[in-house]
């Protein structure tokens, strides 16, 4: 069995011709088409990352020194960091110890006066428990906005992950099932922020608008950045949106494979696995292990690369990071996110893995744990 990555690029047949410029326009428009399609949703903004997303949301949420943003801190830095930049402290809350997202019964405990929002993470591109977690933010006049970095092609109650709260941010970046190396998107699902998101893409003009005939000049109007996509970028997603449902069934066999192979064994061995509720269809984004602590982790993952396979841990919980330590605070027990976060391990899972080598990798986790 040859060497196995972690993780490699599906990057398909694509040809770039003289005129791309001339056909940028286009190449947007169908995205956003595609985009609709998935995501049900029409007001959606191309940004060069998924950070860029979670930075203008944080302006749109009108974020300012002091306030305060609920969050978990099993997460990327970027959904922390761009509500930092903005001067407010995010409050972190513990996490669901089945499918590792924020502990809504941790939330209201969390709120206070100075809270402007609540930033729901889909981890592994399993919904949050959406329901109780936008009931909260209707309830305390909150603005509600999802981290769904992780949740292209996933949904929640048949709702596309993304599309639920007031913003969604969406990434497309080399490590996601769908990619354009570095890219992302903003859904604006509350109309109100609309008009606003698009100056700030258009680094604070009021372009669109001009453009559209509803303003008399082209100017500077608002805070903003070039937050765009560029079209290199643009023109790469767009040839994997339109085979998204290849790209979508590829990847569910393979984790429906380590999940038949691990399933019936991981109670004897020792170990968990991905638990996906009922009211969660998720996108096969991350197979995992919860193993029964850090040092069962670490000699997994070595076990592993000497016999030729490259797994990995995950987020290390920002509260615990030297900046989180200083521009953040973590409300209540932390019961489960350090525990978890140091238990688990990340299985290989690309669009070129094959059958036999998910088997592989499963005989080889079964015959650590028979040690």
């Amino acid at each position: 069995m040859n060497p196995i990555p972690f993780s490699k690029a599906y990057i398909p047949e694509i040809s770039l011709s003289n005129d791309i410029a001339d056909n940028g326009a286009m190449i947007e428009s169908t995205i956003l088409q595609e985009l609709a399609g998935i995501t049900g949703q029409s007001r959606i903004l191309l940004t060069h990352s998924c950070t860029a997303a979670l930075e203008m949301s944080a302006l749109l949420a009108e974020i300012n020194a002091g306030d305060e943003v609920i969050m978990p801190s099993f997460t990327f830095v970027s959904s922390a960091n761009a509500f930092v930049l903005r001067g407010a402290i995010p409050i972190f809350v513990d996490i669901r110890p089945d499918t590792l997202n924020l502990d809504e019964a941790k939330i209201e405990e969390a709120i206070t006066a100075k809270t402007k929002a609540i930033v729901a993470m889909h981890y592994a591109g399993v919904g949050a428990e959406m329901t109780s977690i936008r009931e909260i933010a209707r309830r305390r006049n909150l603005l509600l906005i999802e981290d769904a970095a992780h949740g292209i092609l996933a949904s929640y109650q048949g709702k596309p992950l993304g599309s639920i709260g007031n913003l969604g941010c969406l990434s497309f970046d080399v490590s996601k099932n769908l990619h354009c190396f570095k890219g992302g998107a903003l859904l604006v699902n509350d109309e109100r922020y609309f008009e606003r998101a698009q100056w700030l893409l258009e680094k604070g003009t009021n372009r669109t608008s001009f453009n559209a005939g509803k303003a008399a000049s082209y100017t500077w109007v608002d805070l903003g950045s070039n937050y765009g996509m560029n079209l290199l970028n643009a023109h790469f997603l767009l040839k994997q949106l339109m085979n998204h449902k290849e790209i979508a069934m590829q990847r569910m066999s393979l984790w429906t494979r380590y999940y038949l192979n691990l399933n019936m064994v991981k109670t004897s061995l020792g170990f968990r696995i991905p638990e996906i509720p009922k009211d969660c269809d998720h996108n096969a984004h991350i197979f995992y292990l919860i193993c029964e602590n850090q040092q069962k982790r670490d000699s997994l993952i070595a076990f592993l690369k000497g016999n030729g396979i490259t797994a990995s841990f995950h987020y290390i919980p920002l509260h615990s990071s030297a900046a989180g330590l200083r521009f953040s605070r973590f409300h209540g027990e932390d019961t489960m996110t350090t525990k978890l976060s140091q238990s688990l391990i990340r299985l290989p899972l690309f669009h070129s893995l094959t059958f036999a080598e998910v088997d592989y990798i499963c005989e080889k986790v079964i015959a650590f744990f028979n040690q």
